[in-house]
C-alpha cells in the first residue's frame, strides 16, 4: 500500500511540474514587470512581488516566466520597453505609478495591466471607478485626501521655525500637476513660502538643486514620483552636503539619509498586486475588480539624520512613527 501511495504521489506531482518542453514551448503563464528604475534599485519591489507569488503557488522559472524591463528613470523609453513586453506575448502587465500605468494605457489598450501606486486612476482617465475599472486597468492607488497637507503638517511639526520649503515635482507626471496645487494650498495655510522646482528628468536636478543654493530652503519635499526614487542618491547627496532636511513620499529616501517619510508601504501595494495577477491569469477580468486603496500611511524617521542636523525630534511624533532608523 504504502509503494501504490508513494506511485500515485510522484505520478501527481510529475503530471504537475512543468516540463522543460513546456518551458521552452513559451506555454507558461508569462507576466510583464514594467520597472520604472533599475533592478538593484527595485529590488524591495520586486522581491515582494514574487514573494506574493510564490504564497499563491507561482514559482518564477518553474510554473510561471516573469519579463522584467527598467525604464531607468526615463520615461521616454516606456514605449519602447511595453512594445517589448507585447512582442514577448505576456498576458499580463504590472507595473507602479501613473506614467508607467498611462504609457501602458496608450501602447497596449487591450492588455491587461495591474497597477501599484497609482495616484488618481480616475482623474487620469485609466479607469470609470474604483469600485468597477471597466477596461483593461485594475490594481492598487495610493490616492488618500491631503496626502501633501498632512506631510507639510508633519514638517512644520518636527521643525517649527521652517520659513521656506523647496519642493521637487515632475511635470511629465499628470498626477504631479495636482501634487504642486495641493502643497502651495496646504504651505498658504501654514503660511510657508514655497520654492517650486520641477524636475523632469535627471538633467533637471543641478538646475534645481542651483535655485535651491540660491534663493534658499530650509526644508524640502519630495513627492511620490519614479525619477526622484531612482536619483534618490542624488538628492539626499545634496540634502546632505546643503544640510536641507527632506520630507518624501518613499521610505526608501529615509532609509539612505534623508529626515522623514510619509506614506504607503510600496513594498506591500506590491505583495498585493500579485493577487491581482493570479485572478486575471485564472480568467478574471481587469474591469471585475475593484482597486484598492491603501488602508494606511507609514511614518518613519531617521533619527541619525535628526541628530546630524541638531534636530530633536519632538516625542509625540516619535511615537507616532511606524519605524525609527537609529
Amino acid at each position: 500500500m504504502r509503494r501504490r501511495q508513494f506511485i500515485a504521489l510522484l505520478g501527481a506531482a510529475v503530471a504537475s511540474a512543468p516540463s522543460a518542453a513546456a518551458q521552452e514551448s513559451g506555454k507558461l503563464p508569462r507576466i510583464g514587470f514594467l520597472g520604472n528604475s533599475t533592478a538593484a534599485l527595485e529590488t524591495d519591489l520586486l522581491g515582494a512581488f514574487r514573494e506574493g507569488l510564490r504564497d499563491l503557488g507561482r514559482v518564477e522559472g518553474g510554473n510561471i516566466l516573469i519579463e522584467h524591463r527598467w525604464a531607468e528613470g526615463e520615461y521616454e523609453r516606456l514605449p519602447s520597453l511595453i512594445a517589448d513586453l507585447v512582442a514577448a506575448k505576456v498576458e499580463v502587465i504590472v507595473t507602479a505609478g501613473t506614467p508607467a500605468a498611462l504609457a501602458v494605457s496608450k501602447a497596449a489598450p487591450s492588455m491587461p495591466l495591474v497597477m501599484v501606486a497609482v495616484g488618481d486612476p480616475i482623474g487620469s482617465g485609466l479607469v470609470q471607478s474604483l469600485a468597477s475599472p471597466g477596461g483593461n486597468a485594475t490594481g492598487l492607488t495610493s490616492i488618500a485626501p491631503d496626502l501633501e497637507g498632512k506631510r507639510l503638517e508633519l514638517i512644520r511639526e518636527m521643525i517649527p521655525s521652517v520659513s521656506r520649503l523647496a519642493l521637487l515635482w515632475n511635470p511629465a507626471n499628470s498626477y504631479q500637476l495636482r501634487d504642486e496645487k495641493e502643497v502651495r494650498a496646504a504651505a498658504a495655510v501654514l503660511r510657508i513660502p514655497v520654492l517650486s522646482l520641477p524636475v523632469r528628468k535627471a538633467e533637471d536636478f543641478d538646475e534645481a538643486f542651483a535655485a535651491i543654493s540660491r534663493e534658499g530652503a530650509d526644508a524640502m519635499l519630495v513627492p511620490a514620483d519614479r525619477v526622484f526614487l531612482h536619483n534618490r542618491e542624488r538628492i539626499i547627496g545634496f540634502a546632505a552636503k546643503n544640510r536641507l532636511p527632506i520630507m518624501s513620499a518613499y521610505r526608501e529616501l529615509a532609509e539612505v539619509g534623508g529626515l522623514m517619510s510619509f506614506g504607503p508601504n510600496y513594498a506591500v501595494m506590491h505583495r498585493q498586486a500579485a493577487r491581482y495577477v493570479d485572478k486575471i491569469l485564472k480568467g478574471a477580468k481587469p474591469a471585475e475588480l475593484p482597486i484598492e486603496q491603501p488602508a494606511r500611511f507609514e511614518l518613519v524617521i531617521n533619527l541619525r539624520t535628526a541628530k546630524a542636523l541638531g534636530l530633536a525630534v519632538p516625542p509625540t511624533l516619535l511615537a507616532r512613527a511606524d519605524e525609527a532608523i537609529e
